[in-house]
């Protein structure tokens, strides 16, 4: 292993020069880790053939050499895996709009890929510029797509015949090459750039960032960037890219928990090539017989959707709404952050046997939390292996990617 600077990186510099970066967002955003991603802005990886001697370099450099990264032309493949903890296959099925078990999946984007947030995956993705990109999951026998092609968005599902079109939203959201997402991925990250990006902007005083020795990943030499919380009670153990020693693209990034045993997101390249991809990776036309829908036509659905969304047990089909209208208290900084979310009306869970909470939900919770008390009450915490939420008798939720007794004082700190 080739020695590096380990040297402590500080964290304004790396926001800096984060908040500097030329980025184009050139690869359809996917819905990957979304409870992990939606929280703490983190993912994931690395797994490495070798270790290439390369120069010496120092963690701000190595940043710095992301930032600069302007790649807007590439093909590969990579591999995802996703474990929360939580049994999700099924569950994005039965809980989510549009999933396993609903009429008139479509093939949209924002309902199939949800499959992402658990198991290994195999993508492959080609990308010429913001305004050519594709992605495609790969299945046992099938395979879904995603194209942007200039002005245009489809979706493919082999599996079900079915097509999803969209026209891309005009304008650009900021930056020289900056574009804003195709309508149904918006928000998400996809590559592992994005989720580099999204890892060094979170670093700051509270963060360790050093360089970690090299890797060759894909079939090229790589750096390993380090990036560690400082503060103690977080369930994150580290965060772990890999960056291409010759253009800076991030090639691969694990998310590791502080307790330990399998990453909880490893996202990485199998196969990168850097040239151009051939226009008519980025052609589509519907196969015959086909099902298409146009977007415009599953707006009129959005109502059906947020009834679906009633129907979860009591206040936690609401959280979602009140953090969108940013009705949240954020408590601490860094790492250990934690979301205060208050309840309308006061009000918990709903009692086991009530028409709110069937017998077979409670059970599923139950299975899923832990109950605790202290100077705010009592109340119940949700457990994953990254992300916990504390939901009180009174209707407060506490949610971070923290340590159940983290949540407790929070929630006992803010009771005084």
């Amino acid at each position: 292993m080739a020695p590096n600077d380990s040297a402590e990186t500080p964290g304004e510099a790396t926001s800096t020069v984060v908040g500097r970066r030329k980025t184009a967002r050139y690869i359809v955003p996917v819905a990957v880790a979304g409870v992990a991603a939606a929280t703490i802005g983190l993912v994931p990886a690395l797994a490495s053939s070798g270790d290439p001697d390369l120069p010496k370099i120092s963690a701000q450099e190595l940043i710095e050499k992301i930032a600069a990264s302007d790649e807007e032309q590439l093909s590969g493949t990579f591999k995802i895996s996703t474990d929360l903890g939580l049994p999700l296959d099924g569950l994005a099925g039965s809980l989510v709009p549009g999933g396993e078990g609903k009429d008139g999946g479509a093939a949209a984007p924002q309902d199939k890929l949800m499959e992402l947030t658990s198991g290994t995956h195999t993508l492959r993705v080609a990308a010429d510029g913001p305004e050519r990109q594709k992605l495609s999951v790969l299945g046992d026998a099938s395979e879904y797509s995603v194209i942007h092609n200039q002005g245009e968005v489809w979706a493919y599902d082999s599996k079900s015949d079915e097509v999803y079109h969209a026209e891309a939203p005009e304008g650009r959201d900021g930056g020289e090459h900056a574009e804003k997402a195709p309508k149904g991925t918006e928000g998400a990250a996809a590559t592992p750039k994005d989720f580099a990006e999204k890892a060094l902007a979170a670093a700051g005083d509270t963060t360790s960032v050093t360089v970690d020795g090299t890797a060759q990943v894909a079939g090229r030499d790589a750096y390993q960037l380090l990036i560690k919380p400082k503060q103690s009670g977080s369930t994150i153990g580290s965060v772990r890219i890999a960056v291409d020693a010759e253009n800076g693209v991030p090639l691969k990034f694990t998310l590791s928990a502080a307790s330990g045993g399998k990453a909880v997101v490893d996202a990485g390249f199998t196969k990168v090539d850097f040239a151009k991809p051939a226009a008519s990776t980025f052609a589509f036309t519907p196969p015959k017989g086909a099902k298409v829908t146009e977007a415009d036509e599953l707006e009129t659905g959005k109502d059906e959707r947020g009834a679906a969304q009633k129907a979860l047990p009591g206040q936690l089909a609401e959280l979602d709404g009140l953090a969108g209208e940013g009705g949240f208290n954020v408590i601490g900084k860094g790492w250990t952050s934690i979301a205060e979310i208050k309840s309308p009306g006061g009000k918990g869970l709903p009692e086991a046997g009530s028409d709110d909470m069937p017998a077979e939900a409670q059970g599923f919770l139950d299975a899923l939390g832990d109950k605790v008390t202290g100077k705010f009450g009592s109340g119940t915490v949700f457990k994953t292996r990254l992300v916990n939420a504390l939901l009180t008798d009174d209707g407060s939720v506490y949610v971070g990617a923290v340590t159940k007794d983290a949540l407790v004082r929070a929630a006992d700190a803010a009771a005084k």
